[in-house]
């Protein structure tokens, strides 16, 4: 009988300069992908809820959960942009969860050893009011927060051990 074991990449230790380098991908994302500025917000307030989370898990060098939150006002407003023309609410989930997966793939091709080293997965979007989201088996916190014509987008990075 063959027994194979899974070669287990080596972690890469979070740092504080990937709040930096969030903000950047957000701004480098919206800037391309939905023609649109976005400009860091020095001081976070991190919201107990959000309108519209859109989630993509890190796995391999990188244990994580990457999300963006938003109001749904932005929300619509990005998938408008993204798309090209007017849009309706059934078109959040798909323009919203596309934005967190490009954010976190950008983020994730700057930091050594996570471009090849990390896989992502399919976006998972979850759409409300008051909604609270949490991994229970989170040891670390990353946030950070951008600008979007007058309206906060979080940026979070949720790593696990």
């Amino acid at each position: 009988m063959l027994i194979q074991t899974a070669k287990r990449e080596a972690r890469v230790p979070s740092h504080p300069s990937w709040r930096g380098l969030m903000e950047e991908s957000a701004c480098e994302v919206f800037s391309r992908m939905i023609g649109t500025e976005v400009t860091p917000i020095s001081e976070v307030i991190v919201p107990d809820f959000g309108d519209v989370i859109a989630m993509v898990g890190m796995a391999g060098a990188l244990c994580a959960v990457f999300r963006v939150r938003c109001s749904s006002e932005a929300a619509l407003s990005i998938a408008g942009k993204m798309l090209g023309g007017e849009t309706d609410a059934s078109q959040i989930p798909d323009a919203i969860g596309e934005v967190c997966n490009m954010v976190a793939g950008n983020f994730k091709a700057k930091i050594d050893g996570l471009a090849a080293g990390c896989m992502l997965s399919t976006p998972t979007v979850v759409i409300g009011h008051h909604e609270k989201v949490f991994s229970p088996a989170t040891t670390e916190h990353l946030f950070a927060m951008v600008d979007y014509e007058g309206k906060p987008v979080w940026l979070g990075l949720e790593v696990s051990s």
